[in-house]
């Protein structure tokens, strides 16, 4: 999201990078890398002029990345367009909706998805943690950020943003005595981020980074 100009080609960017990071790093960057390619770095173009249908066709079962073939891409990709020739952008859509807030912003964007009859690359509702759909919201809300965008602070309040949770942030977690979950839920990863909020009340996921790089050095 940050090889890309413009706030169209970094909100695209972000969401189609948050949807296929999962798995191998090394792995989930090379197709990450793969889109912007084929994109020639005006995601927001490609998605909404239809050009992605060059990459790819419905019906096409060859594996993408893990769970997603390229039909499923193409599936997602144009429900995403959909949305943004109606809405313009995501944020567009949230505003239209008027969410002020992460929880609702993720539902939101749930919800949308779910209605276009996609199911796999966004989660069709919350009861998992949304960890995809989570860390996409901290890089549009949180500002004053190396890594995060901020193109949505002037809407969201970024004290509302919930902790993106797998199951390896959810086991730091409880190894430091922040919660006592044993599944990664959108409950679970509520209460991290409360317990968050204790240490950072105006930024709570000031601690993702933190927490996470914790487990990665012990």
């Amino acid at each position: 999201m940050h090889q890309v100009s413009g706030s169209d080609n970094q909100e695209a960017m972000a969401f189609i990078a948050s949807c296929l990071s999962y798995g191998s790093r090394q792995q989930f960057m090379k197709k990450i890398q793969l889109l912007l390619d084929w994109s020639g770095g005006e995601v927001y173009e490609w998605i909404s002029s239809g050009s992605f249908a060059d990459m790819f066709r419905p019906g096409d079962t060859r594996c993408f990345y893990r769970l997603y073939t390229y039909s499923t891409m193409c599936d997602f990709l144009i429900a995403y367009q959909r949305l943004l020739l109606k809405y313009h952008r995501i944020g567009d859509y949230l505003r239209h909706e008027r969410v002020a807030d992460g929880f609702t912003a993720i539902e939101m964007i749930c919800r949308f998805f779910s209605s276009q009859g996609i199911s796999v690359v966004v989660p069709k509702d919350t009861q998992s943690a949304c960890k995809r759909v989570c860390m996409f919201l901290r890089w549009m809300v949180r500002d004053n950020s190396p890594v995060d965008l901020g193109l949505w602070a002037d809407f969201i309040d970024k004290r509302t943003l919930i902790i993106p949770m797998d199951t390896h942030v959810m086991q730091q977690a409880v190894r430091l005595g922040l919660i006592k979950s044993k599944t990664a839920t959108m409950s679970a990863a509520r209460r991290l981020t409360a317990s968050l909020s204790e240490s950072f009340p105006d930024d709570p996921l000031k601690g993702d980074f933190a927490l996470f790089g914790y487990g990665v050095m012990s």
